[in-house]
């Protein structure tokens, strides 16, 4: 009973905190680790130990899928070279990096130093995706700090298994099986995650149950996940692929009730899960730091030290990329501004702390294994570090940069895109009129409803560059028509986003609003 009522409180907390972190316009996921870091330390808290386990099959599906459902097909295709790049590449590089700082800064042996820079090495997907939600970056910059945060854990749990194996056995590192190992768990995890996409997309198209679709969304990122780590691949890249997959194709798959409904209750879900695990964050270091022995009491030194490392070296990694890319892109001036903002979203969180979890505690010999409680105080503090020095500062970075979209500029988009909408609903009218489908009065009033919108656009545009029939009667075909208007615009809305009119941002927008009329109408 203790440890319901212990959940519970924590539960209350985290929502409070990033209730209020909502109202003050701060990233939730850093004010909620210093809330936790904050109770942690008052008189009479309990110790919480966050266990793998529950992180792994309990908390990461459901944020991992919910993040890959957020990833636009056509900005991810536009990106995935420099994603493969980092993923990879940066991956390895920031391993190297930390083993060799932490075995010149600390206690650490070097096998232990290896397993401490394989998991910090990658980037988290959970925090990304929690503090980027808020800045308005352009989408291909977001993509790309999304993706790599999404796909550079199989390479980062390549080099955790073999860290582990190398800290367990003492034996030397087989490179050869270790390639072997990442193309069977991104590989593996990337078939798995698409064939579970491919059956779920298949029984979904099948379903008008609001209950059961709900259902089938909440099981979707376990299934993927835990079929995967069954077949001893990547239940991380699988989770992720059948989010990618499924929310590219979200809006064929379901009428706008069902959407509607999914989104609160995901939207609820992911606010829940993300409230407690960053606040479980903050909440562990303390007790962490007390099972530390005499000798590792410069932790926090050591702490900035591997910080200030990954933050160096993803900055090196990230400007000569960049600059590559620019130049291909014939682009005049190199913009420096665009790898000093990709350089302060690389945050960890989540995944790096369930890695160090998952370390085990007992080598083969039999004897403890050394320097474990250091690791894992040395990853949490790095954890804890990026997400509040970059978590709070991320925004104000992004808005010196100057790259962040103007809120006018997304506005317009936004008020064109409409205008658009409009017109195609308007001659989709015209066509009807002269089939004489439908009744002059309720043509008419359709028509008055798309004009007036026609004309609140332009507007806004402006400002910133005979048959009688019964009311009821009238009204039904009303609803049915403008049923019928709703599927026109919606393809148009498609066609925007397929032609690069619009972001991915504002063609959801635009759909969301477009499901909310159609289920007022279903409702009317």
């Amino acid at each position: 009973m203790r440890s319901v009522g212990t959940v519970l409180a924590l539960v209350v907390l985290a929502t409070v905190v990033a209730t209020f972190a909502r109202r003050w316009r701060i990233p939730a996921p850093s004010l909620l680790v210093v809330a936790g870091l904050a109770v942690a330390l008052l008189p009479g808290t309990p110790q919480i130990e966050i266990s793998p386990d529950i992180i792994g099959l309990v908390v990461l599906p459901p944020l991992l899928y919910a993040s890959a459902e957020e990833m636009p097909w056509r900005e991810l295709r536009a990106v995935w070279k420099p994603v493969g790049i980092l993923a990879i590449g940066l991956v390895l590089a920031s391993a190297a990096a930390v083993s060799a700082v932490a075995v010149w800064v600390t206690p650490l042996s070097w096998q232990m130093a290896f397993v401490l820079g394989a998991v910090l090495a990658s980037t988290d997907p959970v925090a990304v995706t929690a503090l980027g939600r808020r800045l308005s970056l352009p989408p291909k910059v977001q993509v790309l700090v999304q993706a790599e945060s999404l796909f550079n854990d199989a390479t980062s749990l390549v080099l955790v298994r073999v860290a582990a194996g190398i800290a367990i056995a003492s034996a030397a590192a087989n490179w050869g099986a270790a390639g072997g190992q990442f193309l069977l768990l991104a590989g593996g995890g990337t078939l798995i995650g698409a064939a579970v996409a491919a059956v779920i997309a298949l029984i979904r198209r099948r379903t008008e149950d609001p209950v059961l679709e709900t259902v089938i969304a909440l099981v979707t990122p376990y299934a993927a996940y835990l079929l995967a780590e069954a077949a001893h691949t990547s239940g991380v890249t699988s989770c992720v692929v059948a989010g990618v997959v499924l929310g590219g194709r979200g809006d064929r798959l379901t009428n706008a009730r069902i959407r509607l409904q999914l989104h609160a209750v995901y939207g609820t879900v992911v606010f829940l899960l993300e409230s407690v695990v960053f606040s479980l964050i903050g909440l562990a270091l303390p007790a962490e730091v007390q099972a530390l022995a005499d000798g590792d009491r410069s932790w926090p030194l050591y702490a900035l030290a591997v910080a200030g490392t990954l933050i160096a070296v993803r900055l090196l990694w990230i400007a000569p990329l960049s600059a590559v890319v620019q130049r291909k892109a014939a682009v005049g001036r190199m913009n420096w501004r665009i790898p000093v903002v990709l350089t302060w979203a690389g945050t960890r969180g989540v995944m790096p702390l369930a890695a160090a979890l998952s370390i085990p505690e007992i080598a083969k010999d039999g004897t403890a294994l050394a320097d474990r409680p250091l690791v894992l105080v040395l990853t949490t503090s790095v954890v804890v570090v990026t997400l509040v020095v970059q978590g709070f500062t991320l925004a104000p970075v992004v808005r010196r940069s100057g790259i962040a979209l103007e809120p006018a500029h997304t506005e317009r988009e936004e008020v064109e895109a409409r205008s658009h909408l409009a017109h195609a609903g308007l001659a989709r009218l015209e066509e009807l009129a002269e089939l004489e489908a439908a009744p002059d009065i309720v043509l008419d009033r359709l028509r008055r409803g798309l004009t007036a919108r026609l004309d609140d656009a332009r507007e806004r545009l402006t400002e910133q560059n005979g048959t009688t029939v019964a009311a009821e009667s009238a009204d039904l075909i009303y609803r049915q028509l403008r049923r019928d208007l709703i599927a026109i615009e919606t393809v148009e809305l498609q066609r925007l986003y397929d032609t690069h009119r619009i972001s991915d941002t504002t063609r959801r927008r635009l759909q969301r609003s477009l499901d909310l009329e159609e289920a007022r109408l279903a409702d009317a």
